[in-house]
């Protein structure tokens, strides 16, 4: 006897199917803009990873968190972070077969938290507004002319995202109107589950610097004990607004003690350690990599031109143990 199920049977059966079918993850590297013209050349080495994704970084300033005004200007600063600059650098990683996140962020002087900004009447927040669209909306049009894959509204603007809500409400219609990529924002660790307006965006960001060992060398227990609290944590905000969790910023430096505030710098009294940079990156991808409401994520960073001051201990995994780590991960299939 043959048996038939109801056609909604059918379509819900697919699409409890089609949602649990894992994708491809985004395995992504966060891309340091350059001072000069950058050749395609420079953007070879992000193959090494096996990455799939890059993010080009244009960065606007705040001379303090009390003063409102942002500031962004074609003449001044880096070529990799004017408008011209950002579509040549995205032309090269998509001839590369990279598709590319557009990250426009804040620096605040003498690299004050982001998330800090303390304005005190109506007058000072308009101003900010209405600045901080002017130049958002300037790389929403490059993401826009560039067919670029996705675009980040902002990142780790605790306090603005607080205060002003409807500001961020009517800030993603207007890209909307300009731009049909994917839209995230950039939430940090702590305060990424209290952003509003996630439902009206496509991923949710988060700046995964979560707190995982307080030893100098983490070991593999420590970090997947460490991780259960945070992985319940991103499953329930990512069931609450059914949108999948994608790290816009993820990594650990290469020194001791790098699990403990990951989001720190090394000081001159941590020693170079790669050993805990690996072990926490590993620790990373194997526990949270393959879940389905993860999206996958951008490691901090990768410096295609080395300056003056030294790599050994800082973010990148360039020419560390940890490269290696990357690899393996972003070559595996979730």
């Amino acid at each position: 006897m043959k048996f038939y199920l109801p056609l909604f049977l059918l379509i819900s059966t697919f699409s409890c199917l089609s949602q649990n079918t894992s994708k491809t993850k985004i395995n992504g590297i966060s891309f340091v803009a350059t001072r000069d013209t950058v050749k395609e050349s420079s953007i070879t080495p992000l193959k090494k990873y096996h990455a799939n994704y890059a993010a080009v970084i244009p960065y606007a300033w705040m001379r303090s968190l009390e003063e409102p005004l942002v500031v962004f200007n074609e003449r001044e600063g880096w070529w990799g972070e004017k408008s011209h600059g950002v579509s040549v650098t995205s032309k090269h990683m998509k001839n590369q077969d990279l598709k590319v996140l557009l990250k426009p962020q804040l620096w605040i002087g003498r690299g004050q938290y982001t998330g800090h900004i303390n304005l005190k009447t109506d007058a000072e927040w308009k101003i900010l507004e209405d600045s901080y669209t002017a130049y958002i909306m300037r790389f929403a049009q490059v993401a826009a002319q560039e067919n670029i894959s996705m675009f980040c509204i902002g990142t780790e603007l605790d306090s603005f995202v607080k205060a002003r809500p409807d500001y961020w409400q009517k800030l993603i219609k207007e890209i909307r109107k300009i731009y049909k990529g994917k839209l995230t924002y950039a939430g940090n660790w702590d305060s990424y589950k209290y952003v509003s307006f996630w439902d009206q965006l496509d991923y949710i960001g988060v700046d995964a610097y979560f707190p995982m060992s307080e030893e100098k060398t983490p070991d593999h227990n420590t970090i997947t004990n460490s991780w259960k609290k945070w992985k319940k944590e991103l499953k329930d905000v990512s069931d609450k607004y059914n949108k999948q969790i994608l790290f816009t910023e993820y990594g650990y430096i290469s020194a001791d003690y790098a699990g403990k505030e990951p989001w720190a710098n090394a000081g001159e009294d941590k020693a170079v350690n790669q050993e805990a940079q690996h072990i926490l990156l590993e620790g990373l991808y194997n526990n949270v990599w393959h879940e389905n409401w993860m999206a996958g994520g951008f490691l901090w960073k990768h410096h295609p031109v080395k300056g003056r001051r030294s790599l050994e201990k800082r973010f990148t995994t360039q020419d560390k143990k940890a490269q290696k780590t990357v690899h393996a991960a972003y070559s595996k299939q979730y």
